[in-house]
């Protein structure tokens, strides 16, 4: 039996960004777009009167700001919330840990993707209860609960197995299996991880982890507040990033506190310089 679909509501002033939103919708299985809204008022209105399992919500809107809508409503009652927004590097940083993900104007297909999907995933774990401190912590100006991870390290074999913890919806252990037995690395161990085919390597400061785990998977479960995708199939822990480095012909890579050097995509570069507060 199928998955009742996850209901949406679209939240912007500008036309041509609903639009967007509603056609990159209308792709995806599993969603049923609800209701449109072109101001903060309605947003309230439309919150309130189709009760949406999830509002892509622009931050900057006539009449309330997308803030403005999840005071009032209040973070208990906010359906997961994906804020679309072209806000500064600290403002994307508070997002991160206050929302399910943000949208970064302007954004492509596949970070729209991924954004969804992680939105789809938190609504079928009944996830959404767990991000309403963190908003009422954003809103009242206090500290915001991050994500907290633990620490532990080319060995291979390996199944999969993420657990999150009760207060966090990302992953903070992965559990690997090697000869008969079991290892659990702690994330916060993880300096980088790198794909081939269905298989990923978890790189830390004492050796490497192979588990049977696609990149889009792993991606999914990690803290996007510590983690980003850099290349389609290399995931860094941003902490870890000593320099970026600009090569001719456009290409790009970071090298790492260790000394590794990471190739880094085009299409990842704007928002990686923005993570690290670089400007062009």
């Amino acid at each position: 039996m199928s998955a009742a679909p996850l209901r949406v509501l679209v939240v912007d002033d500008e036309p041509l960004a609903r639009q967007r939103l509603e056609d990159l919708l209308a792709r995806e299985e599993g969603a049923e777009l609800v209701g449109t809204a072109s101001d903060g008022d309605e947003a309230v209105e439309a919150i309130r009167a189709l009760r949406p399992d999830l509002v892509f919500l622009d931050v900057q809107m006539p009449g309330k700001t997308g803030m403005e809508v999840v005071r009032e409503i209040g973070p208990e009652r906010m359906p997961a919330t994906v804020f679309v927004t072209a806000y500064d590097q600290f403002a994307l940083q508070a997002f991160d840990v206050a929302a399910v993900d943000y949208l970064l104007k302007p954004y492509d297909d596949e970070r729209f993707e991924q954004a969804f999907r992680r939105a789809r995933k938190m609504a079928e774990l009944s996830e959404v209860g767990r991000l309403a401190g963190r908003l009422r912590a954003l809103l009242g100006g206090g500290p915001v609960p991050a994500s907290a991870p633990s620490p532990d390290g080319p060995a291979p074999a390996a199944t999969p197995a993420s657990p999150a913890s009760p207060s966090s919806p990302w992953t903070e252990r992965i559990a690997v299996e090697m000869r008969g037995q079991v290892r659990v690395v702690p994330v916060s161990q993880i300096e980088y991880i790198t794909a081939s085919g269905p298989y990923a390597e978890l790189h830390t400061p004492e050796r490497g982890y192979v588990i049977r785990e696609r990149m889009q998977a792993l991606e999914e479960r990690l803290d996007p507040a510590r983690f980003l995708r850099i290349h389609r199939s290399i995931i860094v822990r941003l902490d870890t990033i000593d320099t970026l480095l600009r090569g001719g012909g456009g290409d790009y890579a970071v090298r790492l506190k260790n000394g590794v050097k990471l190739k880094v995509s085009r299409t990842r570069v704007e928002e990686l310089e923005r993570r690290m507060g670089v400007g062009r």
